[in-house]
């Protein structure tokens, strides 16, 4: 870990939340493969993880809480503590997690599908090419504001045939603690009413970074899909 943040370039910032992420992806890779099966409930999961997180990865605090949805409660945006819910044979679920590796914040969601229902698939199959598609288009304007991103994350899941299911569509990211101000839900987000340009700098000069959130949902099907990772490095 670097001792004095301060004296980190661009680069070296850009790099370590990549590293975080890429540290976060093989995590998620083992809950995979390890943990996610029918018959346990949504918090016998992030317990698991919580345990997998710190004892394999060294992961010893979590920025945000850890969600773990199900069912039904895929449809519950970040801010909502749906009930307890056992993961049955054939479900979609999420996982969306904080992890803090060394000082560095990585944010990751995935969608997992038990069974063969197929609209559950293309739900979870759809998450990927529109979360491309936002990235591509906030890179045709990397000033725009936050309220015009998460505009075009709404239009891009309803072009997809799918209604976006969440008040954000990201956030900042960073060090950790990363950059806050108190009481403040719009400007560190990507979100209505959020006019600042998202190019803007911190109060120390440097380049923000965020990360960019999709989640589709189907109301009538009563299911949701999720994922997130970083917008602004590649």
């Amino acid at each position: 870990m670097t001792a004095d943040m301060s004296t980190l370039t661009e680069q070296q910032r850009a790099n370590h939340l990549m590293e975080a992420q890429t540290m976060a992806l093989e995590l998620f890779r083992e809950i995979e493969r390890d943990l996610i099966r029918p018959g346990i409930s949504e918090k016998t999961l992030s317990n698991e993880i919580h345990e997998l997180g710190s004892r394999r990865h060294n992961v010893r605090t979590h920025w945000h809480k850890r969600v773990v949805r199900s069912g039904p409660n895929t449809l519950m945006p970040y801010a909502e503590n749906p009930p307890d819910r056992i993961i049955q044979p054939d479900d979609i679920l999420f996982v969306d997690l904080g992890p803090v590796f060394e000082a560095w914040e990585a944010d990751f969601g995935r969608t997992f599908v038990l069974g063969d229902d197929p609209a559950k698939k293309k739900l979870r199959d759809t998450l990927d090419p529109v979360w491309n598609t936002v990235k591509a288009r906030y890179r045709e304007d990397p000033d725009m504001t936050g309220a015009q991103l998460y505009e075009i994350a709404c239009s891009e899941a309803r072009n997809a045939g799918w209604e976006f299911g969440g008040q954000i569509a990201g956030h900042l990211v960073g060090s950790f603690p990363h950059e806050r101000i108190p009481n403040d839900k719009i400007t560190l987000y990507i979100t209505e009413g959020n006019m600042e340009s998202m190019g803007k700098t911190d109060a120390k000069g440097n380049k923000r970074h965020w990360i960019l959130e999709v989640h589709l949902v189907d109301r009538e099907l009563q299911i949701g899909a999720f994922m997130e990772q970083l917008l602004t490095v590649d």
